[in-house]
């Protein structure tokens, strides 16, 4: 029975005779991490019960895979019942399926919420039956780098977690070769909110059957960076079936731009993430009640599009040489277009620059003439310039003020318009004249 508490806790052993005590806290004791244990140095588990997150690393499980684990007793039940660990992380070890599948229901005696697999090899196929109907408190589900057999084909594994898969609400596979995930498994999350599968080496034709008819009803963030997908459009046909998706990320992707489609996005979609894509113009269309677009680190000339409902565009480490009408944008409060290659803030659109509340233009090639610098500076006393004045704000030309920092150059009426004063100065003292006279 030992054995299977400490399965439990850690599915994290390996013959270790000899070793001393293993595991070890933070300062606030609130996290234990714990390294190669034993079942002769299982008692430096105890010292982590007081812990809401516990980490095990290292491990060597097949020597436990034909030990008899029974059903627990009631003095362990309300010993698990109350453990305040919150969190576990397994990492690096092998998990054989069958050994998991047997020690998993027993979770249901805890209030763990996340459990977490890191660099992880799964092996063998497990008996889930057991768990047919069974709950676990478990609402956070994460593997990364891990190795396992593809989805396809552990369909019925899946049927017999459904009682618990139905309330999970986040579920992470990152770093793992995924290359598509089944149909059937994507309807058995019917309460996932969140789910990502970044890095992983999902293409074009992977999406429209992964989030086919019915499967994630529920999601709402959707996070695919770093994946192999080259197609905007695929994309958005790949989720268009997604009801609620509010938030995409497709950075760190290579997509193609291609000429506009009919395609609809989903209506829910507020914030959308294209950075690090490699785009050479806005993508069309654009989800139409977007609030957030980030296309920052791309190669954009030009951000000519109109997007009534954003609040929030980032456009900085572009190739942009103007600055986008902000008339096209009556809902925007932040802008971002740090290094980019603008030379100058026309007058008219400074006057709407400062409604913003946070614009950021830094380490851009600033021509400092009267007008551009005389623009920044009114745009930088409104307030709402962004990290980065007036350190990063310097000057490209003209010769004179080239390196200067754009806060000390001369705007004075004085010295950028002196006709505007001598002027009124000459019609003053021919009038005295006259009056002398």
């Amino acid at each position: 029975m030992r054995v299977a508490v400490l399965l439990l806790l850690g599915l994290g052993l390996q013959a270790a005779e000899g070793r001393r005590n293993r595991c070890s806290f933070n300062r606030t004791r609130e996290y234990c991490v714990c390294h190669n244990l034993s079942e002769e140095t299982a008692g430096s588990i105890i010292q982590c019960l007081p812990a809401t997150v516990v980490e095990f690393w290292g491990g060597d499980l097949e020597k436990y895979t034909a030990f008899p684990i029974r059903d627990l007793d009631s003095s362990i039940i309300d010993t698990l019942g109350s453990l305040v660990i919150q969190k576990i992380i397994i990492g690096n070890v092998l998990v054989p399926e069958v050994l998991l599948a047997r020690v998993l229901r027993f979770f249901s005696y805890t209030h763990v919420q996340e459990l977490a697999f890191d660099s992880c090899v799964f092996q063998g196929t497990g008996d889930w039956t057991d768990m047919d109907g069974q709950n676990l408190p478990i609402l956070s589900l994460n593997f990364h780098n891990v190795t396992s057999a593809p989805l396809t084909g552990h369909e019925q594994a899946f049927s017999s977690l459904s009682s618990w898969l139905e309330t999970l609400e986040e579920l992470a596979v990152t770093g793992s070769r995924v290359t598509s995930v089944p149909c059937a498994i994507g309807r058995a999350f019917r309460a996932l909110h969140s789910l990502n599968l970044a890095q992983n080496s999902l293409g074009d034709g992977s999406l429209t059957p992964t989030f086919c008819q019915g499967a994630f009803p529920q999601l709402q963030e959707l996070s695919l960076h770093h994946n192999n997908l080259s197609s905007y459009h695929s994309v958005c046909g790949g989720v268009e079936l997604l009801p609620g998706l509010r938030h995409l990320d497709l950075s760190h992707n290579k997509l193609m731009a291609e000429p506009s489609s009919s395609c609809q996005w989903p209506a829910s979609l507020r914030h959308l993430n294209l950075s690090n894509t490699g785009l050479n113009e806005v993508p069309t269309p654009l989800p139409s009640n977007l609030e957030v677009l980030d296309m920052s680190h791309n190669n954009l000339r030009a951000a000519d599009t109109s997007l009534s409902s954003v609040k929030k565009l980032f456009l900085n480490q572009n190739l942009l040489q103007a600055v986008p009408s902000i008339r096209n944008y009556p809902m925007l409060d932040t802008l971002h277009l740090d290094n980019n290659s603008i030379s100058e803030l026309p007058r008219d659109e400074v006057k709407l620059l400062g409604r913003l509340q946070d614009v950021a233009v830094a380490a851009n090639p600033f021509s400092c003439s009267c007008s551009g610098a005389r623009g920044l500076q009114a745009l930088a006393a409104t307030g709402h310039l962004g990290q980065g004045w007036p350190g990063d704000y310097r000057c490209r030309s003209p010769a004179q003020y080239q390196g200067w920092p754009v806060a000390q150059v001369p705007v004075s009426v004085l010295h950028c318009d002196p006709a505007a004063v001598v002027a009124p100065l000459c019609v003053a003292l021919a009038l005295l004249g006259v009056v002398g006279a």
